[in-house]
C-alpha cells in the first residue's frame, strides 16, 4: 500500500526589519544646492550691509567730537563722509531749494538747501535744516530768507551726500520758472547746478546746530532709517532658510526600505 510522504511545513523566515536608507534624487539635489546657495549669498550680503552701516555710524559719532578743518582748495567729493569742515563765503539768499519728502517726528516738511559762494568763486550747497509744511499743505511754500546772515560768513558743518531715494522713480527735478524757492525731491548735484545756472561742488554741508541761519537740525547718520541690527536679523533669516532647505531635502529623501 502506497504511503504518501508526510507534509512538511517549513518555518517562516521573518522579514528583516526595515532600516533607514537614503535615496539620491539628482534633480532635487540640484534644486536644493541652488536654493541653499541663493539663501547663503543673500545672508552674506545682509551681513556685509550691516558692517557698512556700522562704519557709517562710527564715522558720524566720531565727527561730533572732531574739530572742523578749513575746506581750503579741496573738493567736498574728496573728503570722507561726515568730515567736519568750515567754509567761508556768502549765501545766495535769493535762491534756495526745498527738498521734499522729508519727515521729522512723523510730520511732513522740507529740508532747506541754499548755495554758498566761496571766496575762491566755487559754489557749495548748505543744508540749513528742516521746516514743516505751511498749514500742513504744499500749496504755500515756507519763507526761507528772513534769518540768513548777510555778507561773508564762515560756516561749520558735516560733509554728506544728498538724500537718495529707495527707487530712482522717486527723483523729481527742481521746478522751473523764475520763482524761488524751488521744490525738488531727491535731486542730484548736477540737477541743482543746472537750475542755478552754474556748477556746484558735489555733496552738501549739513549746517552745524550752533550756526546761525538754520532751522531744525536733528542730523542722523544715513543708517538711522535702516540700522545695522535689522540687516543682521535679515541675514539670520536667510541663513535659517538655507538650513531649512537642506533639512527638507534630507527628510524627503530618507525612507524605510527592506534589506
Amino acid at each position: 500500500m502506497f504511503m504518501p510522504f508526510p507534509e512538511i511545513t517549513l518555518p517562516m523566515t521573518p522579514n528583516s526589519p526595515p532600516r533607514p536608507g537614503f535615496r539620491l534624487h539628482l534633480p532635487w539635489l540640484l534644486l536644493t544646492v541652488a536654493g541653499m546657495s541663493v539663501f547663503v549669498a543673500l545672508g552674506r550680503w545682509q551681513w556685509q550691509r550691516a558692517a557698512e552701516k556700522r562704519v557709517i555710524e562710527a564715522a558720524f559719532v566720531a565727527a561730533a567730537s572732531a574739530p572742523a578743518t578749513p575746506l581750503g582748495a579741496g573738493s567736498l567729493g574728496s573728503l570722507p563722509r561726515y568730515s567736519p569742515i568750515e567754509a567761508t563765503g556768502q549765501y545766495d539768499a535769493a535762491h534756495s531749494f526745498l527738498l521734499d519728502n522729508v519727515t521729522e517726528g512723523g510730520q511732513a516738511g522740507y529740508q532747506i538747501v541754499t548755495p554758498l559762494e566761496l571766496t575762491d568763486g566755487r559754489w557749495i550747497l548748505v543744508n540749513r535744516g528742516w521746516v514743516p509744511l505751511v498749514k500742513r499743505a504744499r500749496s504755500e511754500l515756507p519763507e526761507v530768507q528772513q534769518n540768513l546772515p548777510a555778507g561773508v560768513v564762515t560756516i561749520r558743518g558735516l560733509v554728506d551726500e544728498l538724500p537718495v531715494p529707495g527707487l530712482a522713480a522717486g527723483r523729481v527735478p527742481a521746478t522751473s520758472g523764475s520763482d524761488w524757492p524751488r521744490v525738488t525731491s531727491f535731486p542730484q548735484t548736477a540737477d541743482l547746478g543746472a537750475a542755478l545756472g552754474h556748477p556746484v561742488e558735489p555733496r552738501q554741508i549739513l549746517l552745524a546746530a550752533a550756526e546761525p541761519g538754520g532751522y531744525l537740525r536733528n542730523w542722523q547718520p544715513a543708517s538711522a532709517s535702516f540700522p545695522p541690527d535689522r540687516h543682521v536679523a535679515y541675514a539670520v533669516q536667510w541663513w535659517s532658510l538655507a538650513c531649512l532647505v537642506v533639512g527638507l531635502y534630507l527628510f524627503m529623501n530618507f525612507r524605510r526600505r527592506k534589506e
